[in-house]
C-alpha cells in the first residue's frame, strides 16, 4: 500500500536508497559490472581493478552514429551476451516496459529484440539459460526470439487489458510485488507463466481534465476490498509448438485466492507454487508436475492474522527467486510459528524442517547464502528496532548467530554480498552521521580497493538535535520515537510540536539513519523556526519487534494504531512541559494521511491543527489484497472497515483541517477525498483542501508542482501553528 511514495520518503528520512548498493555481480563473487560513460566496466576484487568489457562504440546500432543508452543491463555467466534495456516507460510503480538489445561479445553483434513490435513496448526481456534466445512480453503476450535467425514466435496470443500473458493486473503489483510474469526452464525447452483473467474485475475510471479539451477517461482493473481478485492459471508453454499445460492448482469459486510466488522446482519437470487463501491467513506450498498439470501440496503455514509473502520484507525478492539447498532436496523458507520471524530448511517433500536463525529476533531480510561455506547471512537486530545489522549463522542450524558488524557502526548498515558470501558493498549511517559506502572483505569486515567513498561533514552526536526516545504510555506499551528540537532550545519555554505519522503495516518512521527528523515538505528549516518534530512507531509498524507486536494491528487498523498515537503524544505532552499542548499538529501521506484524519477526528483534543496528504478516507474503496490481508473480508466482518475508517469520525472534528489529493491517483484514489468532503459538508465542518489535476499519488507531476506544495504545506503550519518559543 502507497509504497511508491512511502518508499520515496523512507530513502529521504534514511538516505540510503536502494540503488546506492545495487551491485551488478559476476557469478564468480569476485567481479562485478558497471555502466560508465556509455561503456561497461568490469571490476575484479580485491584489487578492484578496472578493464573495459564493452567500450561504447560497440554499442552503435548499424546506420547511427551515436551507442544507444544505457538503463540497466545483464551480463551471462559465460560473459558471451549482454542484455540491454533501455527508452524506459513507466507502468505504474516502475519503468518496466522498453526497449531491449542484445550484444554477441565474439561477433560484436549488436542487435535490437523485438523487431516489428510497437517501440518501448517489450518487457523483462530474459536470456535463455543457453544464451541462444530471449523471451519477453509485449502487449501482453509472450515471445521468444531466436538470436542467430531473429526469428520471433509467439507463445500466446489472446492477451489483452482483460487477459494478462506474463505480466500482472494493478492489484498484484501494487501489493504482491508482481511484474515478471514468467520463468525459464533451466533446460531452455520451457516457459512457466502467470495468466491473471481480469474479465471480471471492475474498472475504476480515473478522469483527465487537463490533457484536452473534453476529459478523458482512464479506466484501471482495480479490484477493492470486497471484491473477488483476478482469476489466476499457471502455464508451462513449449517453445517447440507454443502448446500450453495448465497446472491443475485449485481456486475457490466463491471467493478466490492467489499464487503469488512461483519459480521452477529446481529441474525440467516440476514448478514450486505459493498459493495463499483469499483471506492470506493460510499458505499452500504446491508442488506441480508440468507434463501432466498434477499438483501436491506438501507444506501449510497458517496464521490467526494473516502471511507475508518473502518479497514484502526482502525487496530482494520482487522479481522472484527461490532458496534451494541440498542439490535441490531442501529450501529455505520463512515462518513466525515460534513468535518471532525466522528461517528454517525445508525438505523437498515439506516433512522435515530444521530452524536455522534461533533466538528472539526477527530476520529483517536474507543477505546471502553461502553453501558451500556452511553460513547463512542475514539482517537483523535483537537489541534495537530502530537499527540494523549484520549477522551470519551455521546453515545447518547448529549455533548461534554471529554480529558481524563492528561495534562502532551503531545505527542502520545495509550489505549486498557477493555470491560466495566474500565480499560486500557496506552503507552505514545513523541519525548524525551521514552516510558512507565501502567495499570490504566479510570475513574481517576491512575496507578493500579504492572504492570507499565517505560523504565528509558529518556532526558529531553531541551536536545534533534529535534525540532517540522510547514513550510509555499510561497502558504501559512502550513504542520507539525520535524527537527534533529547536535551534536555541530553552526548556524553560514551550514550543510547538509536529506530529509525523504513518503507522500502518508498511511504514516505520523511527529509524537510526542519516534524515531522521528532517521534513521534506517544509520548505525552510523547522528547527531554526521553532519547532519540535517528532516521529512515533505504534504497535502494527513493520519493525523488528516479533509477531505480536505486528499483527496486532489485524483488523485494528485505524483503531488500535490511533489510539497508540494519541496515548503516545498524551505521555510526551505530560513528560516534557516544554511541549506546547495548544499548537499541536500532525500530518502524513498515504497510510499517515489516513492516520492524520483518524487522529483529528477521534482525539481532537490533542491534535489542534492536521495536514493529510492522499488519505485513505473509506477502507472500502482500497485494494482487496492491501486491505483485506490486514483488515479480513468485509462481507464477513464489516466492523474493522466502519470503526478504522476516518469517514466514520469525520463528524468529530474541531481543529485546523487541510486535505491534499491528486486527482489523477491511481492508488489511493480521489474518490475518497469526495467521500470525506461529504461528511464534513453534512455536519458544517470547516477544513481547506487542495487538489492537484492530474497528478498521481506522489504529486510529483508538473512544472513547479513541488514548490507549490512545500508552500502551501508550510504556509499553512506557520498560520495555524505558529512557530517559535513562548
Amino acid at each position: 500500500m502507497f509504497r511508491n511514495f512511502f518508499c520515496f520518503c523512507l530513502m529521504l528520512l534514511g538516505f540510503i536508497a536502494t540503488h546506492a548498493q545495487s551491485v551488478n555481480w559476476g557469478a564468480g563473487g569476485n567481479t562485478y559490472y558497471k555502466n560508465e560513460e556509455g561503456a561497461i566496466v568490469k571490476y575484479t576484487l580485491p584489487q578492484n581493478s578496472k578493464a573495459v568489457l564493452v567500450p561504447s562504440n560497440k554499442l552503435v546500432p548499424a546506420g547511427s552514429t551515436k551507442p544507444i543508452d544505457i538503463r540497466s543491463f545483464v551480463i551471462s555467466e559465460d560473459e558471451s551476451k549482454v542484455l540491454i534495456y533501455n527508452n524506459t516507460r513507466q507502468v505504474w510503480r516502475e519503468d518496466t516496459r522498453g526497449d531491449y538489445w542484445v550484444l554477441d561479445l565474439a561477433s560484436g553483434r549488436l542487435q535490437q529484440l523485438g523487431k516489428g513490435k510497437p517501440e518501448a513496448s517489450l518487457m523483462f526481456a530474459k536470456l535463455s539459460p543457453d544464451n541462444t534466445k530471449v523471451a519477453y512480453v509485449s502487449e501482453y503476450n509472450l515471445y521468444v526470439e531466436d538470436l542467430a535467425s531473429g526469428t520471433i514466435k509467439a507463445l500466446t496470443t489472446d492477451g489483452n487489458r482483460k487477459n494478462i500473458n506474463g505480466t500482472f493486473d494493478w492489484a498484484y503489483e501494487e501489493e504482491f510485488f508482481c511484474r515478471d510474469g514468467f520463468r525459464w526452464a533451466p533446460d531452455s525447452k520451457k516457459i512457466a507463466y502467470w495468466k491473471i483473467i481480469a474479465g471480471d474485475t471492475k474498472v475504476y475510471n480515473m478522469v483527465n481534465n487537463t490533457d484536452s479539451i473534453y476529459p478523458r477517461l482512464i479506466p484501471i482493473e482495480y479490484p477493492v476490498a470486497g471484491e473477488k481478485p483476478s482469476v489466476f492459471k499457471i502455464g508451462v508453454v513449449s517453445l517447440s509448438d507454443a502448446q500450453t499445460k495448465w497446472m491443475h492448482i485449485a481456486d475457490d469459486a466463491v471467493w478466490g485466492s492467489y499464487v503469488p510466488r512461483m519459480e521452477w522446482a529446481g529441474n525440467n519437470s516440476e514448478l514450486i507454487v505459493q498459493h495463499l487463501n483469499r483471506r492470506q491467513n493460510e499458505s499452500n506450498l504446491i508442488l506441480c508436475n508440468t507434463a501432466s498439470g498434477a499438483v501436491q501440496t506438501i507444506y501449510t503455514e497458517k496464521d490467526s492474522a494473516w502471511i507475508d509473502i518473502v518479497a514484502n520484507w526482502d525487496q530482494d525478492y520482487t522479481n522472484g527467486g527461490w532458496d534451494w539447498l541440498n542439490g535441490g532436496k531442501e529450501f529455505l523458507w520463512p515462518a513466525e510459528k515460534d513468535g518471532w520471524r525466522h528461517l528454517y530448511r525445508v525438505s523437498r517433500d515439506g516433512k522435515k524442517e530444521i530452524l536455522i536463525t534461533k533466538g528472539k529476533y526477527d530476520v529483517m531480510d536474507i543477505a546471502a547464502i553461502d553453501e558451500t561455506g556452511g553460513y547463512l547471512y542475514f539482517h537483523a537486530s535483537p537489541e534495537n528496532a530502530t537499527q540494523k545489522y549484520l549477522y551470519r549463522t551455521k546453515l545447518n542450524g547448529t549455533g548461534n548467530a554471529e554480529r558481524l558488524t563492528p561495534a562502532d557502526y551503531t545505527g542502520t548498515n545495509s550489505y549486498n554480498l557477493s555470491p560466495g558470501a566474500k565480499y560486500a558493498v557496506h552503507s552505514f549511517s545513523n541519525y548524525y552521521t551521514r552516510p558512507s559506502v565501502e567495499w570490504i572483505s566479510v570475513a574481517d569486515h576491512k575496507p578493500i580497493g579504492e572504492g570507499i567513498k565517505t560523504d565528509a561533514g558529518a556532526t558529531t552526536k553531541a551536536q545534533s538535535n534529535i534525540e532517540f526516545i522510547t514513550v510509555t504510555t499510561e497502558e504501559g506499551v512502550q513504542m520507539d520515537a525520535w524527537l527534533a528540537k529547536p535551534a536555541n532550545f530553552d526548556p524553560s519555554k514551550k514550543y510547538p510540536v509536529i506530529f509525523y505519522v504513518y503507522t500502518e503495516p508498511w511504514g516505520q518512521t523511527v529509524k537510526d539513519s542519516y534524515g531522521a527528523g528532517r521534513n521534506f515538505l517544509y520548505k525552510g528549516d523547522m528547527a531554526k523556526d521553532g519547532y519540535i518534530y517528532v516521529s512515533i512507531d505504534s504497535r502494527g509498524t513493520p519493525v523488528p519487534k516479533g509477531r505480536t507486536w505486528r499483527k496486532a494491528l489485524y483488523k485494528n487498523i485505524g483503531i488500535l494504531n490511533i489510539h497508540d498515537q494519541a496515548m503516545a503524544a498524551k505521555a510526551l505532552l505530560k513528560k516534557y512541559p516544554y511541549l506546547d499542548s495548544e499548537r499541536t499538529a500532525v500530518w502524513g501521506w498515504s497510510g499517515g494521511g489516513s492516520t492524520t484524519l483518524n487522529l483529528m477526528f477521534q482525539f481532537p483534543e490533542i491534535y489542534k491543527t492536521g495536514i493529510a496528504v492522499a488519505a485513505v478516507g473509506n477502507q472500502r474503496t482500497y485494494d482487496n489484497i492491501y486491505q483485506e490481508r490486514y483488515s479480513g473480508i468485509p462481507q464477513q466482518d464489516e466492523t474493522p472497515y466502519i470503526k478504522g475508517s476516518p469517514i466514520t469520525h469525520a463528524k468529530n472534528l474541531k481543529g485546523n483541517l487541510l486535505y491534499i489529493h491528486g486527482t489523477g491517483d491511481d492508488n489511493v484514489h480521489y474518490n475518497n477525498a469526495e467521500m470525506l468532503f461529504n461528511e464534513l459538508i453534512k455536519y458544517n465542518r470547516q477544513f481547506q483542501m487542495m487538489s492537484y489535476p492530474n497528478r498521481s499519488h506522489s504529486i510529483a507531476e508538473g512544472e513547479g508542482t513541488s514548490a507549490h506544495l512545500q508552500t502551501l504545506y508550510t504556509n499553512y503550519l506557520k498560520q495555524y501553528c505558529p512557530p517559535g518559543a513562548k
